[in-house]
């Protein structure tokens, strides 16, 4: 919402006549939003903020904020607990089981996550703004968000697009209350909100559960460091199984730029790509000479058997396929006699185009035997062919095979029909030469009765 809050402070001055946070009661004529003039953030004329300070029966104050613009016609609205985050998380599980059930208010803060686990069908946290609605128009929001992209789905991928719209077609059927359904609401918080029609006695429907949050939670929070969180070893996430569990966990730790040699911090997470193993993304970005570099570390042993996966790429979509290269691997592109060997480029999790976007700058755009007086007018131009076809590659416009080539087995691209054998994709596992184990330092290991020494 384009306006400040501190505007707030004007409301005080409205609301001396009664209790700044009033009940909501659509019948109370003194309860009046506050208006403000504020920027369109889409056309950039000025449009018209409307804050209303109310109280939520049986809940807390919040602030409802609904943005208009003459000009446009743009609307925003959303709302913002006027309170402090609460001690303990929440969790509201109900069943719904009527059409009425389906009216029942809701506050949702940017921080909750909305589930219907017959669906299985989740609204992850910061996905979606803060809303004062109720559950049939969460459920549209749902339904609205999906429909927005289905006429560039259907004319990129049909087959998305079909079970997008046989998933659109559920949601509305929900709405119809034929068969009961669970909704859960889990804010961390502790400021979101489900309707109890029978407060304030029980509604045996509606289970609402108070838990502590987790240490990772509290840092989403902002709340990292405070409280009985001063204890390092009192820190859920230390251990390994902690931060397998604990699904957005980033490790942070202090060191310096590769570059200007800055303090800079760099980011470790641990990663499970599904159908393969568990890797380690680190990334380090530099707020003083804004350097940024990414590295992947495999997770786990090396295989008993190296890795070869060739892929033939026939469809501009292969381009959006995920690829974890090892330091350990090599990649060749037969059709263009190109094969990088162990150690270029580093490791990397990215996508099949951005690892051949990784390839062109390294060889053509940062090549300096391309730039200024070591450039040689024949091999300029033979470079920038072949940086064009790489192009043509990319763009769909020229069929190859991309071969990931790692004898140490920690290589991975995703195969987009799994569990099922992809068509295109061939993956081949081997023994490894005497040669290959004398790069990975093999030969020299002593795996077995080496405490005995």
């Amino acid at each position: 919402m384009p306006v400040e809050m501190s505007v707030i402070g004007t409301a005080e001055v409205r609301g001396s006549a009664g209790s700044l946070f009033r009940d909501i009661n659509a019948e109370d004529e003194e309860q009046q939003p506050v208006e403000i003039e504020s920027l369109c953030m889409q056309c950039h004329n000025n449009g018209v903020t409307r804050l209303l300070l109310t109280k939520i029966p049986f809940f807390k104050e919040i602030v409802v904020s609904s943005f208009t613009c003459d000009s446009c016609s743009w609307t925003n609205t959303e709302i913002q607990s006027a309170g402090r985050i609460q001690d303990q998380g929440i969790s509201y599980v109900l069943v719904v089981r009527s059409k009425q059930d389906m009216n029942r208010e809701v506050v949702k803060t940017d921080y909750a996550t909305t589930r219907i686990p017959e669906l299985d069908f989740e609204i992850p946290a910061f996905t979606q703004k803060g809303a004062l609605t109720t559950i049939e128009g969460i459920i549209d929001r749902a339904i609205s968000g999906l429909e927005q992209d289905q006429p560039a789905r259907k004319a990129m991928d049909q087959d998305i697009a079909a079970k997008i719209e046989a998933f659109i077609v559920k949601l509305r059927f929900l709405k119809e209350v034929a068969s009961p359904f669970t909704f859960i609401l889990d804010d961390p918080s502790g400021n979101s909100f489900v309707e109890n029609p029978n407060a304030p006695q029980k509604d045996e429907a509606l289970t609402v559960t108070y838990y502590k949050r987790s240490f990772q939670q509290d840092s989403i929070l902002g709340l990292e460091g405070t409280g009985t969180m001063e204890e390092p070893e009192d820190k859920p996430g230390n251990t390994l199984e902690e931060m397998r569990n604990e699904v957005s966990w980033v490790l942070q730790f202090n060191t310096n730029c590769p570059e200007c040699n800055t303090p800079a911090e760099t980011n470790m997470k641990l990663v499970q790509i599904p159908h393969f193993k568990e890797v380690i993304i680190m990334a380090t970005n530099c707020d003083s000479c804004g350097h940024r570099t990414n590295e992947v570390k495999s997770g786990g042993a090396t295989e008993a058997l190296g890795t070869r996966i060739s892929l033939h790429i026939t469809d501009p979509s292969d381009m959006t396929r995920d690829v974890l290269k090892s330091e350990t691997c090599r990649v060749e592109i037969p059709e263009l006699e190109l094969e990088l060997g162990m150690g270029a480029l580093g490791g990397k999790f990215t996508t099949l185009e951005g690892l051949l976007k990784d390839i062109r700058d390294l060889i053509v755009e940062k090549n300096p035997f391309t730039l200024g007086d070591s450039s040689i007018p024949g091999r300029t131009e033979k470079l920038r062919a072949f940086g064009r076809k790489l192009d043509q590659i990319i763009e769909g416009q020229l069929k190859a095979h991309v071969i990931l080539d790692d004898p140490a087995g920690n290589s991975y691209l995703q195969n987009v029909y799994a569990p099922e054998a992809d068509p295109e994709m061939k993956l081949e596992r081997y023994e490894r030469t005497f040669e290959q184990k004398e790069e990975l330092g093999l030969n020299d290991m002593r795996t077995e009765g080496y405490e005995q020494r």
